[in-house]
């Protein structure tokens, strides 16, 4: 899908109020090159979803973000969500000129909580059934409205309809909150696993930067068997990201397994996304500790594999203050690796420990709230067409990549 935008990026004033608040903010002067920002320390990454895939709402996100100034745009592999996402930056550029985050792709090498979708049959669904499962959908995935319609039966009897809509497929990213809620246990779940051939052909891209592999970290054959269907394409990635959750003391021999099976196509930097409490960072303050927890007892560890540290899984506003609490945000230590030394170009061994935080449903929220506030108004539009939505859903974007930016957030209201 494909959007044209009707206003004028250079005359508008609505738009001159977002370059203005950009400027003022200094997202200009203190972004930099995303390889920099995992090295000091403050790298952001958005994650739109390895499942979703509402490409207005993710060409719209990318837009607001990009803006903001993160360094990298996480999104599920499949060709018209990225082609959405650049769509999105490529409108943030015309904007203001500054720095292009990354494109990465997600994957998954066995099931996984991130690959999933929730599926049920409305008509199956009581009509006096409360919907709680619309009401709990982070994601506004799931739409249920009553048949009017009603139905001949014998002995002149007339029953009214049944439900009609159910789970907006391209919305729903698997999170898994309606299920306990369902009180007819109605609702099941799809899982499915990105192909490799498919993916290694996305990577090609010359608007894809990186990759990220989804692992339980329990198994090595899946990794491997996804790893070798990708490697011809490495060679095109800046960077080769692998997101795990934490699985106590096997962590670090998993991760060393993993890294044994990357080093020898590895000619791009790599990343350990720590995914603490998988989708969860819009739940509350608290979502975030375990993901904190993991980075703590990680960093600890000397002899864990070369690369990037970066948080994930319940991510929010309070995150950057946990890692504070713990002396562990823009904490350096010395690291030394010939490639990494070959790809900068500088012999530095310095950097920060934990090199940054990806924001995924939180960051989706406070500006998804704004989305769904033009849409209502205006329907399906590009935001720049709407500079008060746009400016308002910038303002909610800097507050949460300005925690790890450092960005003067209070010049932003």
């Amino acid at each position: 899908m494909s959007f044209s935008s009707k206003v004028n990026f250079k005359s508008n004033k609505g738009l001159e109020d977002v370059r203005n608040l950009i400027k003022t903010v200094g997202v200009p002067s203190i972004t930099c090159s995303p390889v920099k920002s995992l090295q000091n320390g403050n790298w952001v990454k958005l994650i739109c979803g390895a499942s979703f895939e509402d490409v207005v709402d993710i060409r719209n996100l990318s837009l607001v973000y990009a803006l903001a100034g993160v360094d990298c745009i996480d999104c599920a592999a499949d060709v018209s969500v990225v082609n959405a996402v650049n769509e999105g930056i490529d409108a943030a550029i015309e904007i203001l000129p500054l720095r292009r985050p990354w494109v990465m792709i997600s994957v998954n090498d066995d099931e996984d909580l991130h690959f999933r979708k929730a599926e049920f049959d409305p008509e199956d669904c009581p009509l006096d059934c409360s919907k709680p499962c619309e009401r709990v959908c982070p994601a506004d995935a799931i739409s249920l409205e009553a048949q009017n319609s009603t139905t001949q039966l014998p002995f002149d009897t007339n029953a009214s309809g049944a439900f009609k809509g159910g789970v907006l497929t391209e919305r729903c990213y698997g999170c898994g909150r309606c299920i306990p809620v369902c009180p007819y246990d109605k609702i099941r779940v799809t899982s499915y696993i990105r192909e490799a051939a498919t993916t290694s052909e996305l990577l090609k891209r010359n608007d894809v930067d990186a990759v990220e592999i989804h692992t339980t970290g329990r198994q090595i054959a899946p990794f491997k068997e996804l790893w070798d269907g990708l490697a011809d394409s490495i060679k095109y990635l800046r960077l080769a990201a692998v997101s795990l959750p934490d699985i106590g003391e096997a962590t670090v021999s998993s991760m060393k397994d993993m890294y044994s099976v990357m080093e020898p196509d590895l000619c791009c930097f790599n990343l350990w996304q720590l995914d603490g409490r998988p989708m969860s960072g819009d739940i509350g303050r608290g979502a975030t500790r375990e993901s904190i927890a993991f980075a703590l007892r990680l960093a600890a560890i000397k002899d864990r594999p070369h690369g990037f540290l970066q948080l994930a899984g319940g991510t929010n506003a309070h995150t950057v203050d946990g890692l504070k609490k713990v002396g562990l945000f823009q904490t350096t230590s010395f690291h030394r690796n010939s490639r990494d030394e070959t790809l900068t170009g500088t012999s530095s061994s310095v950097h920060a420990i934990i090199g940054g935080v990806a924001y995924g449903g939180y960051a989706r929220k406070i500006v998804g709230r704004i989305l769904s506030n033009m849409q209502s108004q205006h329907g399906i539009a590009s935001m720049e067409d709407y500079p008060d939505h746009l400016l308002q859903a910038l303002r909610e974007a800097l507050s949460i990549v300005g925690t790890a930016k450092s960005f003067p957030i209070s010049n932003s209201s």
